[in-house]
């Protein structure tokens, strides 16, 4: 993305305020930085979006937008620093919530990327150095070759199929592997590329680059980030391993919204067959260094406690598993790519990889199709008798709007399980980075009213999981916090939210998602950073702060305490820009149900509107599952392909 002088200037005076030298260490221009954001940004297919920073950048660097920020009748490239940083501050503390979003992706691009990027050329990074973080693992040079073997697209090419299946991850992967063991010709198409353990060396940017999906990286206002696999294999090739069966009481639920299979047999027999496939197992489960915290905590306090159920077998290295998400190298893991896809790929099912879909044919109200084009431009077209979309919760939606579905309720009902984060400090070197990425779980809050609230659960913290959480208040006090990363901990609050956002399409078709946190949803997500507090300090923590834009934080028997740290915790306030939020789990946009009134999608994950059009992702979700959703939705897709295998054959 190009840039006029203006424009180039501003963003490098904005990128070198949050990251200044200090201490010998390089300025954020100097590492490259700029560059790196602007590549971030072009990941990004809306013009919109490029068009909305070059519009903020080209006004950035004049006097009047200075002086609205406190600055004075100046432009911001001369001002001292410590002035520069005046300046961001008030565009965080802003009343306005479009200033505090732009605040928030400006912070979480610049800092991603300067703690990201190696050294200038190549090498260990002089800031990693600098904060005791020790880098990518680097690649295995013994590493096994890959196993599966996409299609090559050289042309516009028409294929012909049984089943075309858009997307490979949870739903995907475990729809192509029974469908095609069925006897279906299968075709199962990809937006990201394919990597294997030989590509996974543990480098945090280059990961987030390849195998995470470029766009939408948050909502529409900031409020919620949001991370998802784009990759052969889906987010099953980043997730963290964590591996729960859909809870009774959840099946219950989506049963009584009209769909009556989720209470029953056949969808035990589902999640059976699926964590056989991926051998979930609780005995790859030694708690790291971060986790002990947790389980002292629990234990102390006489919380609930449990370990994790996970899908690793017995190569999972107990170090290195805290990289997991930059993909497994040992492939332990047990991926779609390494279990359900190289299935599909022994029944003779076909792939191809770096290709986006535009539209779902439909003829006579029948879905016969799809075409797409891959990257380098070609035209690919599909003729299929059936199409499954598992393109996740924002792709599946905005695809089956740009496919001219009008129900009312595709792209509503998102459901997020918004997570924040409550950090302690430690007096003893933690390591967060080591250890297993998740092997134990509190569900101490998880009934807050009628089924819904908060589950606690840590992760392994590398500095791109906290950058975007740390508050920022100066780049002294920032640096600060990130010199203490080797000993901190992070217990994580995950909120099964009640109450829903929506997934829009913008002029040219691409997905815009709109989220606000509901009062209901606020109140249970309060209870949770409160309860993390008091882990902490049960735990032993020297200091523990929230993850709000302002500073709140006490130090348990010196300076504070939990009454206070709540007083001004709710003083901060929840809303956008307020507290920040991530999503790792994304659902409930193409909802299953009884009626068109209330779902996209009837109870066989058909959709209403088309037939032989099917949505078997976490999208089908009623509501939300208030555990990690792998295997929910590996189950959905394992039951809804074995009803349109019996059909089809």
């Amino acid at each position: 993305m190009e840039l006029t002088p203006r424009q180039r200037r501003s963003l490098e005076a904005i990128c070198d305020t949050f990251c200044p030298t200090a201490d010998g260490l390089p300025t954020a221009t100097q590492l490259g930085v700029p560059d790196a954001v602007l590549k971030l940004v072009a990941r990004d297919p809306r013009s919109a979006a490029h068009r909305e920073l070059k519009q903020l950048l080209a006004l950035w660097d004049t006097a009047p937008v200075t002086a609205l920020g406190g600055g004075g009748f100046n432009r911001f490239s001369t001002l001292p620093r410590a002035e520069r940083e005046q300046v961001l501050l008030s565009w965080c503390d802003s009343r306005l919530p479009q200033r505090r979003a732009a605040f928030h992706a400006l912070r979480k691009a610049a800092l991603l990327t300067y703690y990201g990027l190696p050294a200038p050329g190549g090498g260990t990074s002089p800031v990693w150095d600098a904060i005791g973080y020790p880098g990518p693992l680097g690649a295995r040079d013994d590493a096994p070759p890959k196993q599966l073997s996409p299609l090559s697209i050289g042309e516009s090419t028409t294929l012909d199929c049984d089943v075309c299946i858009v997307g490979s991850g949870a739903g995907g992967g475990v729809a192509a592997a029974v469908l095609s063991q069925a006897g279906l010709d299968v075709i199962v198409l990809e937006r990201g590329a394919y990597y294997d353990d030989a590509d996974f060396d543990g480098a945090e940017l280059r990961a987030l680059t390849t195998m995470y999906a470029g766009a939408p990286t948050a909502t529409h206002d900031q409020s919620v980030g949001l991370i998802a696999g784009s990759c052969l294999g889906g987010g099953t090739v980043v997730n963290y391993t964590t591996s729960f069966r859909t809870p009774d009481d959840v099946r219950a639920e989506w049963a009584s919204l009209g769909v009556p299979a989720f209470a029953s047999a056949d969808y035990t027999a589902s999640l059976d067959a699926v964590c056989e496939r991926l051998g979930v197992n609780q005995e790859h489960n030694e708690p790291s260094a971060r986790e002990q915290k947790l389980r002292d905590a629990c234990v102390s306090l006489g919380w609930h406690l449990d370990a994790m159920p996970r899908n690793v077998n017995d190569r999972c290295d107990r170090r290195e598993c805290g990289w997991c998400n930059f993909g497994c190298r040992h492939g332990a893991k047990q991926s779609t790519a390494k279990t359900w896809l190289k299935d599909a790929q022994a029944a003779e099912a076909r792939m191809v990889v770096g290709v986006a879909v535009e539209r779902v044919t439909i003829e006579g109200g029948t879905a016969r199709g799809v075409v797409a084009r891959t990257d380098a431009g070609h035209r690919l077209t599909i003729r299929s008798r059936a199409v499954v979309c598992a393109a996740g919760a924002i792709q599946t939606p905005a695809l089956l709007k740009r496919s001219g579905l009008a129900n009312a309720n595709i792209g509503k009902h998102l459901r997020l399980h918004p997570a924040t984060a409550v950090w302690g400090v430690y007096d003893e070197e933690v390591r967060p980075w080591e250890g297993v990425m998740q092997a134990l779980y509190s569900d101490e809050h998880r009934n807050l009213d009628d089924g819904y609230g908060v589950k606690y659960e840590t992760a392994a913290g590398h500095p791109h999981l906290g950058i975007p959480f740390l508050p920022w208040r100066s780049a002294r006090a920032h640096h600060e916090l990130m010199q203490a990363i080797s000993s901190t901990v992070v217990f994580g609050i995950l909120l099964r939210d009640r109450d829903a956002g929506e997934v829009r399409i913008d002029r040219e078709g691409e997905p815009v998602v709109r989220y606000k946190l509901s009062d209901y949803d606020a109140r249970h997500l309060r209870v949770g950073i409160e309860g993390a507090a008091q882990m902490h300090e049960a735990a032993g923590a020297q200091r523990i702060f929230s993850s709000q834009s302002d500073w709140v934080a006490y130090d348990p028997g010196r300076e504070g305490d939990r009454v206070r740290f709540m007083r001004d915790a709710d003083a901060c306030g929840y809303g956008p820009g307020r507290l920040q939020l991530g999503s790792f789990h994304i659902m409930g946009s193409a909802r299953m149900g009884g009626s068109p009134a209330t779902s996209a999608c009837d109870p066989n994950a058909q959709t209403w509107d088309v037939r032989d059009l099917y949505v078997l992702d976490g999208s089908a979700f009623p509501t939300a599952s208030g555990v990690n959703p792998q295997i929910s939705i590996q189950a959905i897709a394992h039951m809804g392909a074995r009803a349109l295998a019996e059909r089809l054959t």
